[in-house]
Parts: C-alpha cells; structure tokens; sequence
C-alpha cells in the first residue's frame, strides 16, 4: 500500500470533507482516505500504482476544490502561513466585497427611489417595485463575490447528484434572482459566505492552540562540540543525541534531555500544563520547550528534535483530530439523509399547494426558497467537529493529550476508575514511614547505625533509609567490616561493635523474635510496610516501617472523582493484601484487588466493565499494558510510564499528576454536553422556522440569519471549550 499527503486548499469544514471522501475513496485501488483539519491535509492510502497523483487531483477538482502533493516544509499546522495573499485570505477579502456591494447596492436603491420600504422590498417578479439598474449591478457583484467559493462545490454537488448545504444555498440564491428578489439574494449569499468565514476562523483558533505548541520550542540550541569543545549554535534537527546543550536563565529549553551540570527552577506549563516551576538538578529530565526561570544549566540531549514531548504533543493531537468521533460520525450520517429530505421538502412545498389548491405560484415558490435557507445543515455539521478540536487542543495545552474524539467522549461516558497502585496511587519509590525504637534506644540513634550499614546497599529499602537519615540531617560514617548475607541483610562494625540490619528472616535467624517484636512487625505489615530490623549482638535495637509513599493529593483526587460523577474507584495491585488495604483506605477507594499478574488485572477490569459499563484503567508500567488496552479508557502516567503503558493508552497525562483524572472526565462530560447542546440548538432553530415558513411568515433574510446566528452561537458555544479550566491543585 502506499500513502501519499495532499495539502487541500479550503478545506475546513465536514461537509467538504465528506464531499473528498466520496470523490477521492471512490477511485479504484484506494483503501482509506483520512484527513487532518489542523493541518488542511488528505492522506490517501492505494494499493501500489492504482490511483496516481493526477488521478486524485482531479478527484479533489470534482469535489469543487483544489490540492497539491505535500512537502516537507508543510509541517506547520495552519496552511494560512503559507502561499499568496490570495490563499490565505482570499475568502475573507470576497466576503467583504460581498457585503459591500450588497450594502451599496441597498443604499443606492434606498437613494435612488427615495423610499426605505421600497428598498427593503428589494424586487419582486410583478415588477411592482422595480430597482435601479445600479442596484441590480451591485446585487449581482455581491452575489458573485460571496458565491465565489461556493458555486464550484455546488456544481460538483450536482454532477455527483449528492445534495450539500453549498448546493442548497446555490438554489436558493438562484431562486430569489428568477423572482427578482434582489437584496435577499445579496443578503443571502453575503451571510452564508459570512458563516463559511466565521467557521474557517473557528477551526484556525484551534490550530493556533498546536501551532503554541511547535512556536513554544526554540528553532537552534547552543551545545558543545563532542570534537573540539566549541561552543556551537545550530538549528535544533542537526543538534546529535549525547550532546551537551546550554541553557542560560531566561531561555527556553530547545531539546529533550538529562541535566548533567547546574540547576533551575523550570516552567514546564507548555509541555505538562503545570502552573508552578519545578525545580530541576543534576539527573532530572528536561523537555523541549520549557523555561529556564533562573539558573544556568546543561544537558545531555536525550531525543532527536523529531521525537521530542512536544513534537509527539504536536504528531497526537493531529492524528488524534483525524479519528473521527460517534457524535461526529453521527451528524455526517444524519446529514447524508437530511440534505436531500430538505430539498425533497422544498420541492412539496412549491408543488403540492399551487396544484392541489390552486394556491399562489408566487408565494409557495418563495417560501420553498426559504426553506432550503433554513434547512441548510452548517451549523449541524460544524457542531460537532469544532468542539472536538477546540478540546483536544485544550486538554494537549493542559498536558493531557488524547488520542482522539472517540476517547474524548468516553471520557465523558466513565462511570468506574480503576487505578494502579505502584507509580500512580504512589510515587514509586519506598520512603521511610515509620520508626519503632526498642530497648531505650532513641530514633536518632536507630538512624545513624542503619543509615551506617546500608549506605553500603544498593537495595531500595536501604536507600530509603539512607535518603531519610540525609534529610533529617544526620551524618553518617560508614561500617567498617561490612558483610552481607544474601537475600537477609548485612552485618559490620560501629564504634567497634558489631550491628546487623535485614530482614525479619535474619531477625528469626539471630534467634531474637519475642512475642513483643513479633506484634510490633505484624502491625507494620498490616499496615503496608516492609519491617527492617536493626540490632546488636544483645538485642534488637529497632523496627523501620518503609513502604511506597502515597502521593499526598490521591486522597483528595479519588473524593474529587465521585464529584465528577465516578460510581466507583478502586486499587488494582500486584502487592500483597496488606499493603494494598492499607493504601486503599488511605486513598478513600470503594474496593481493591491485590497480588495481581497483568492477566489478572485485565480479568479485573473486563469484570469492572460488565458491572458498572465505561471503565477508565489508569497505569504507568509495562504490566499495566494489557489493562490498559480491555479498559474502555486507558489512561497512562506519561511523564514516567514505560512506552509501552504510554503507546497503549487511549490517554496520556504529560505530568505525574493525578489531579488530571477528574479534570480529564469533566472535560469529556463538558465536551458531550457541548456537542449535544449545539446539535439540539440547530435542529430547534431549524424545525421553527421551517414552521414559520410554512405559515407563511418567515423571509428568506430572516431564514439565512437565523441560520448564521445559530451557526454562530454554535461556533462560540464549542470555541468556549478552548478556555477550559487549566488550574489544578498541587501535585502530590
């Protein structure tokens, strides 16, 4: 198969991406047929030498519109920034002369016959009120700039006997000069020209929000030469992995990498949406775009410029636009039967009554004119597309980037939340939780001789003890005749005695468990905590409680979830029982599962799914994977989840925030909210007027402006989706 991109010019709305797929998919050897609104481009895909580019080209000229293959310097997503005056701004300019002329033309009737009600009568086939010629030329000029665009789609509509909204203003517009209704034809064409405008606007909001995006992430990068140590600047795509860039304060960061010299506090809100600077040192990963607030630093370059997090921000959210979601698909299908069901309609309204009546020709003719006005299905189909752009690139502003509108919906849908336990309900790393000092030994004793012995270790839990005796400030001096026991734990000398320090396997080993020792470590277990044991050769002198701290917002975010509307949040786990409650009842969850392989806890969840509908599996590890791909949303910890956690995931949280969740399924429940609310609106507009018309009172200016005012209010209603909230609490 092959797969050949096109920039399509004017290509910002539904109707005219359906009007391709039906022209382009339909050529022989083509398979499938995608388009990206963000970035105005079809991708075609054909079996090898089926359709060639002329082939599709002139596909693309039936549809009524105009492409050229894409290139490399088409990465931009708005395809405004690029070409002539005329591409860019071609519709906008004829628009205005529309408008124009259309007002002129009115003004000069109005001056000309010295009668403002004359003027509004604009016409009429009886001749009773006839217009200056002048009038007429300047009704015509603004017929013809405001259908410029229009009239091509129409007439392609036609040969392919496929009714659109651009063919059903075409008629109209057609209608109204044949009955002499002059200014309601300028009128008419002028505001649907108008709307096409507004909606092409509408789109460009939300590829600026990505266009931020690629803007945010400097285009050079001064590093060090790997050969012979020169301070070197160049463009960000020829900087090489492994080397060391230079940041001043002030600057943005141009690559993705690991710090190796200096520090920083770091605005990272254009990749991960947080509010605050985190501060960054030696061994932090740094991401391309962010803001060095106040500290030089350098680093090592991690990911070429291609694959940086905002280059893969950028390449989601665009693919993520092009899958289409239900609502979307819906209102295309609805709109394939409704467009000809209207015309079919306006054709019974100008027969039926004149035939079966004897009712005036005159006034049924207009009035089926003015139903193709108001059935014209603009604001029906951009409900749907717009919003879902305006919140994809909202939540990719927020650093939650979602794979598609399908997922943005499901996240409005979620009824239960299944959260993994190690990496996302906690940090992942084990800290020091408790101290149980035993035969008169104090706390800071208990520290210095652990800390003393496990300095030595690489083990986790004796790294969690080394980072507590450091943070509490204590100085630690290495044991001297250090041993360890294998599995157990270690033994050396302080001050010239002998310590040992493990597991309650070495403590049953020295004989030195007593019904006390024994419900002391019972408890810590119970509660969570891995025990480490420290003694002598006399007695025990301590227990150490370690165990994954649980971030401090979890509590605070399970509570915000139910408020979302969440029926259930519960733990999954591979720990042992007792950890897995203890967490649980700390986080305040419904339920938990424990000791659970990653086939367990993709039973766990398809159970979750036949029990509460819409389940969301949030997870950061390689294990989590096959969870994340049953649950019907899967949710990944993206800043430090596995690639594997990540590419399955239907959801990528940029930060290790856990406020994100229920800030993610309110914003899906805004976003379906949004889009059936503009769907209702449109079809209530519609349905009125068409009752209006039918009795006789509507207009056929009256018709378009409605249907403009509601593709307007639909417009502003999904472009409020763009400013969505952003704040979210402190990251715990």
């Amino acid at each position: 198969m092959e797969r050949t991109t096109f920039k399509v010019r004017g290509m910002d709305c539904a109707e005219e991406t359906n009007a391709l797929r039906r022209t382009v998919g339909s050529l022989s050897g083509v398979t499938d047929v995608t388009f990206n609104l963000l970035q105005g481009t079809m991708t075609v895909t054909a079996a090898e030498g089926a359709a060639g580019e002329r082939d599709i080209l002139s596909a693309v000229e039936r549809a009524g519109m105009s492409a050229r293959p894409a290139g490399d310097g088409d990465r931009s997503p708005s395809p405004a920034s690029a070409g002539t005056f005329w591409r860019s701004h071609g519709r906008a300019v004829l628009c205005a002369a529309s408008g124009v002329s259309a007002a002129a033309g009115f003004l000069s009737h109005w001056i000309l016959k010295g009668s403002l009600a004359d003027a509004l009568m604009g016409g009429g086939w009886n001749g009773a009120h006839p217009l200056p010629a002048v009038s007429i030329a300047l009704y015509l000029a603004a017929v013809a700039a405001g259908g410029w665009f229009v009239l091509p789609k129409a007439a392609s509509a036609l040969r392919r006997v496929s009714a659109d909204m651009n063919l059903l203003m075409t008629i109209a517009v057609l209608g109204a000069v044949v009955i002499g209704e002059w200014f309601e034809a300028a009128a008419v064409t002028f505001l649907f020209s108008l709307s096409l405008v507004l909606e092409a606007w509408s789109v460009g909001r939300a590829r600026d929000a990505v266009t931020a995006l690629i803007a945010s992430a400097p285009q050079t990068a001064r590093y060090i030469c790997p050969h012979d140590g020169d301070i070197m600047e160049r463009p960000v795509e020829e900087v090489p992995l492994g080397a060391t860039v230079l940041v001043r304060p002030g600057e943005r960061i141009p690559l993705d990498g690991i710090i190796t010299e200096g520090g920083a506090f770091v605005n990272q809100a254009p990749v991960t949406g947080e509010s605050l600077p985190v501060e960054k040192r030696g061994g932090d990963p740094v991401f391309a775009g962010s803001i060095d607030e106040d500290g030089a630093i350098a680093f090592r370059v991690t990911k070429p410029a291609s694959d940086t997090v905002i280059a893969r921000i950028v390449r989601m959210v665009e693919e993520a636009q092009s899958r289409r979601a239900p609502s979307e698909q819906w209102v295309e299908k609805f709109a394939r039967y409704y467009t000809p069901s209207m015309i079919l309609l306006a054709a019974a309204v100008a027969l039926v009554p004149p035939l079966a009546a004897g009712a005036g020709w005159q006034r049924w003719f207009y009035e089926a004119l003015v139903i193709l006005v108001i059935a014209c299905p603009c604001a029906l189909v951009i409900s749907t597309p717009v919003s879902v752009v305006a919140a994809l690139a909202s939540a990719a502003r927020a650093g939650v980037l979602i794979k598609g509108g399908a997922f943005l919906e499901e996240a409005g849908r979620v009824r239960a939340v299944a959260l993994d336990k190690t990496g996302t309900v906690t940090r992942g790393i084990p800290e020091v939780q408790r101290i149980v000092p035993l035969n008169g030994h104090t706390e800071e004793e208990l520290f210095d001789r652990a800390a003393a012995l496990e300095i030595h270790s690489r083990h986790p839990l004796a790294k969690a003890v080394v980072r507590k005796a450091e943070a509490l400030g204590r100085t630690i001096v290495p044991a001297e005749r250090y041993r360890e026991f294998s599995g157990r734990g270690a033994q050396g000398s302080i001050a010239g005695r002998t310590f040992w320090i493990g597991s309650r396997r070495l403590l049953q080993e020295k004989a030195m468990e007593d019904g006390g020792i024994r419900r002391s470590i019972d408890a810590l277990e119970d509660d969570g905590h891995s025990v480490v044991v420290l003694g002598n050769d006399g007695h025990v002198c301590g227990l150490i409680g370690v165990a994954d701290g649980v971030r401090k917002n979890a509590p605070s975010v399970v509570a915000d979830l139910k408020r979302a509307g969440v029926k259930e949040v519960f733990l999954l786990t591979g720990d042992n029982g007792g950890t897995a409650r203890a967490v649980s009842e700390r986080i305040g969850a419904d339920g938990f599962l424990a000791e659970l392989l990653p086939g367990e806890k993709l039973k766990a969840v398809e159970d979750a799914k036949r029990r509460c509908g819409s389940v969301a599996m949030v997870g950061d590890g390689i294990n989590d994977a096959p969870a994340l791909a049953a649950a019907t949303l899967g949710i990944a910890m993206g800043a430090a989840g596995t690639a594997a956690a990540t590419e399955t995931a239907d959801v990528a949280l940029m930060s290790d925030d856990l406020t994100r969740i229920p800030w993610l399924i309110r914003h899906g429940r805004r976003t379906l909210r949004t889009i059936r609310w503009n769907v209702g609106f449109a079809l209530a507009v519609k349905l009125a007027f068409m009752g209006l018309a039918l009795a006789g009172i509507a207009t056929l200016w009256m018709a378009i402006a409605a249907d403009m005012g509601a593709s307007l209010l639909v417009i502003a209603n999904a472009l409020r989706l763009l400013n969505g909230e952003r704040e979210f609490p402190s990251p715990g």
